[in-house]
């Protein structure tokens, strides 16, 4: 626990005061030009991996970067909510990633027995088990990463703010997928 703490002490002592105009800024209101959905795995660090500063990525995050239609999730449909229609960004980023234990546990579900609120969580990506259930077993996990990426821009085009914004021609989005060991981002779809 002393690491956290530790990089608290130089935060406040030496990047605060390299960024603090930056920061006295940023307290009056933000603008960030990007909704960046991703998986809450800690592998993941959607700053370090756009070289994005503070402001500028908005950040939702949530096991297996899930996007459920709209009604069946209160709790990611008001992040979109407010980024598309409060913060008005430009670009949506659904990034998947390797190594996905989300995917994994969709495409195994016994491993999800003594997790259910994962299993329930997980069952939205059904439709990305179906579509890979025919896939080479070595190459399942990686068909369901980039499927599931390019899913939830669909599932994003049945959230009204989503959709009077891609109509008004002000919001584009993409799906990736960020290759851990790599470090190579790809782009899988794009609306």
């Amino acid at each position: 626990m002393s690491a956290i703490h530790d990089g608290v002490k130089t935060f406040q002592n030496d990047v605060y005061p390299a960024m603090q105009a930056r920061f006295e800024e940023l307290a009056g209101g933000q603008a960030p030009p990007t909704l960046f959905i991703t998986c809450s795995d800690s592998r993941v660090d959607p700053s370090l991996i756009t070289q994005q500063g503070p402001g500028e990525l908005f950040v939702s995050r949530n096991a297996g970067n899930l996007i459920p239609v709209h009604g069946e999730d209160e709790g990611t449909a008001s992040a979109v909510e407010y980024a598309v229609a409060a913060l008005g960004v430009e670009l949506i980023v659904v990034c998947g990633h390797s190594g996905c234990g989300a995917m994994g546990g969709l495409l195994n579900p016994g491993s999800l027995e003594s997790l259910p609120r994962v299993a329930a969580w997980v069952a939205h990506a059904e439709t990305t088990a179906e579509a890979v259930a025919d896939a080479a077993a070595d190459e399942r996990l990686g068909a369901a990463i980039s499927h599931n990426a390019a899913q939830q821009l669909e599932n994003l085009k049945t959230h009204p703010t989503v959709q009077a914004a891609l109509e008004a021609g002000s919001l584009k989005m993409q799906a990736w997928v960020y290759d851990i060991g790599s470090g190579a981002v790809s782009v899988v779809a794009e609306v």
